[in-house]
């Protein structure tokens, strides 16, 4: 297409791998002189960086099309990502997108508007997920104080709800060598925290013979970050070996998010998930013996299509009792292609939403009793923005902190006293 087009706008959903991704694309665009402007303005071109983990997913993907063609009804629109693997053709058709590229194709997105004219056939690209082996490295750049680290891709889980190894292939990941050459580049920045990310970290090596374990020792090395978060990670990837190192690790900080995804072993039995709700449980004890201090967020999804009221009740009962601070909820929706769409399906939208609303505010509970616990305490928070009127941070153990203060306190760690408990967060004093 004409180089006179020189705006571009991206809209990225779903998760911080998509958002980290995006950004990597969005730099190339830069370095050929494109001028980067918000998704919501009016401009030349619009990419959308899809997500296919829900139904909703896939309904925002067509509204966000629609919306951009309001705004330029001549604008190029490019849908990228795992919707636009999945179903490429569909996608196409139902939102009358003039660029569909698959997982791998995304990143040649420049290349492919570059030489793209407008015509009435969409240009759709997609290889084909069992050739899916590349691996394209890639780390977010929007916020000042935090960037998103992917080192790993794909999946080798087959879970029997999730589309994610179709739409993103097999597990894979670049060496340990040009990770740590990539997180050196980052240390160099302002950024003061790496957060690691993929679909499946713990799975870190298996494609280049090496482990997750290996890649930590290293990353701690590395001199320009404070702190290195693990965005999440597989009950049965996290070893004691890995928990005894980030003990005394420099940067390694004491957050750990860990999917459960259900607290009945039926239904853990019935997603195919690798392991049982004992071995969940014994990782959240070693994780507490370790660091008393830490947070512990779960995955939860409600209404999988065989759990029954006596399967939901028998869950809750166990992640009640579970020494852990928050969940992320999510009902299950079915996804053509899964085992689980194959499935009777036993629960209702109702029932989904009373279960979910239910977990949500056992959740709530479960993050205020956390937070009480360091009412009073100094802890060091690193500012990463102001909201409404206050600087807004977290500490090393995910408590989000609200401080009255100056914008050039963002991207410093200064010790602050906690004290009061707002629920989600906490206020305190610099």
């Amino acid at each position: 297409m004409s180089t006179q087009a020189r705006t571009i706008a991206f809209h990225t959903l779903g998760c911080k791998l998509n958002f980290s991704e995006t950004a990597t694309i969005s730099r190339d665009f830069i370095d050929r002189g494109y001028m980067i402007v918000n998704a919501k303005s009016v401009s030349d071109i619009y990419v959308i960086n899809t997500c296919s983990v829900t139904d909703n997913a896939d309904k925002e993907c067509r509204k966000i099309v629609r919306q951009v063609k309001r705004r330029n009804p001549i604008a190029v629109v490019a849908m990228v990502g795992c919707y636009a693997q999945l179903k490429p053709e569909e996608l196409a058709e139902s939102t009358g997108a003039d660029i569909v590229l698959g997982t791998a194709e995304k990143f040649q997105l420049l290349d492919t508007l570059e030489s793209y004219e407008k015509t009435h056939e969409p240009i759709i690209i997609r290889t084909k997920t069992e050739n899916l082996n590349a691996f394209t490295s890639s780390y977010s750049a929007s916020e000042r104080t935090r960037v998103f680290l992917k080192i790993q891709d794909g999946c080798d889980y087959p879970c029997t709800y999730c589309t994610i190894p179709m739409a993103r292939g097999k597990s894979r990941n670049d060496s340990i060598e040009k990770t740590v050459k990539l997180a050196k580049e980052i240390g160099k920045t302002e950024a003061m925290e790496i957060v690691l990310t993929g679909v499946n970290i713990g799975d870190f090596g298996v494609s280049t013979s090496e482990t997750f374990f290996d890649l930590i020792q290293e990353l701690d090395k590395i001199d320009g970050i404070d702190r290195i978060r693990i965005s999440s990670i597989e009950p049965n990837l996290l070893t004691d070996d890995i928990l005894d190192y980030i003990k005394d690790s420099r940067t390694f900080v004491h957050h750990f998010h860990i999917p459960l995804q259900s607290g009945s072993n039926k239904i853990l039995s019935d997603m195919k998930r690798r392991y049982r709700r004992e071995l969940f449980a014994d990782r959240v004890h070693s994780i507490k013996e370790r660091f008393p201090d830490a947070c512990i967020g779960a995955d939860v999804i409600v209404g999988f299509p065989t759990e029954s009221v006596v399967d939901f009740e028998d869950a809750y009962r166990f992640i009640t009792n579970l020494d852990i601070e928050y969940l992320h909820v999510f009902s299950y929706s079915e996804r053509s292609g899964t085992l689980a769409a194959d499935y009777s399906q036993s629960v209702t939208v109702e029932e989904k939403a009373e279960r979910s609303k239910r977990l949500r505010i056992l959740s709530e509970k479960k993050r205020s009793i956390f937070h009480d616990r360091f009412r009073n305490q100094t802890l060091p928070v690193l500012f990463e923005a102001i909201r409404g009127d206050q600087l807004m941070g977290h500490t090393k153990n995910y408590i989000q902190v609200y401080a009255d203060g100056i914008p050039e306190m963002i991207n410093k760690i200064l010790p602050v006293k906690l004290y009061k408990n707002m629920g989600r967060s906490m206020k305190g004093n610099i």
